[in-house]
């Protein structure tokens, strides 16, 4: 796992607008590792997150996600990027209009999926993955937060991400639900993905101590020394 890098920043500031919002960011994250990134409000994890998926310019310093130069990225490269990555977001963000299977249909055809039972299996798959290979025909509102939420990682799992980027995933679940929602997040690291994961959730992150990046004051601490 160790040197296998699928996130690297060098001597890198990421702003928000024309405003830095962190400074120096020399980071290294490997493939298979759980990470979480914890701050305040305003403190600059969204904005960081942002960089990583190409909503926001890197202008300063260089960076590299899963083989893609972020400081020269042309915006026709961003969906390539993207493919890359799953992002599950805190509100769910699932289509209410259909049924789950329809929902993940929608994200495979607007990636460049076009053979039918190619994506039938695949639906299936990550389904099974989430365990709920029986809900493909429900809609969003007959399930219950943690439900939609393990609906939001099978949709991040779709394209074989090396990365997931975890935006608050639990800021809206009860607290034995987030537990569910953490353990199938740290049991997808172990099959090799990197996850990085934003929270505000202390009692969460105790619970399952790892790797911490702390967003505090433009700069970013890293509880793993990087040397």
């Amino acid at each position: 796992m160790m040197n296998d890098p699928v996130i690297e920043f060098k001597d890198a500031t990421i702003f928000q607008g024309n405003v830095p919002v962190i400074t120096n960011l020399t980071l290294k994250l490997d493939k298979g590792e759980f990470v979480y990134l914890l701050g305040k409000t305003g403190s600059g994890k969204t904005s960081l997150l942002k960089t990583i998926y190409g909503d926001i310019e890197l202008k300063q310093g260089t960076g590299e996600v899963s083989g893609f130069k972020l400081q020269s990225l042309k915006r026709k490269e961003i969906p390539y990027l993207r493919r890359k990555l799953g992002i599950v977001f805190q509100d769910f963000q699932l289509l209410s209009d259909r049924n789950v299977f329809e929902n993940l249909r929608f994200v495979m055809k607007a990636t460049g999926w076009n053979d039918e039972s190619k994506i039938k299996n695949r639906i299936k798959d990550v389904l099974s993955k989430v365990g709920l290979e029986s809900k493909e025909q429900v809609m969003p509102f007959q399930l219950s937060g943690g439900e939609q939420q393990r609906i939001s990682i099978a949709r991040a799992l779709i394209n074989n991400p090396e990365i997931i980027l975890a935006d608050e995933p639990t800021g809206n679940l009860d607290p034995e639900t987030s537990e569910e929602i953490m353990k199938l997040l740290l049991d997808i690291s172990k099959q090799g993905r990197c996850i990085l994961f934003a929270t505000h959730d202390l009692l969460l992150y105790s619970k399952f101590p790892a790797r911490t990046l702390l967003c505090e004051n433009n700069k970013i601490a890293d509880s793993v020394s990087l040397t």
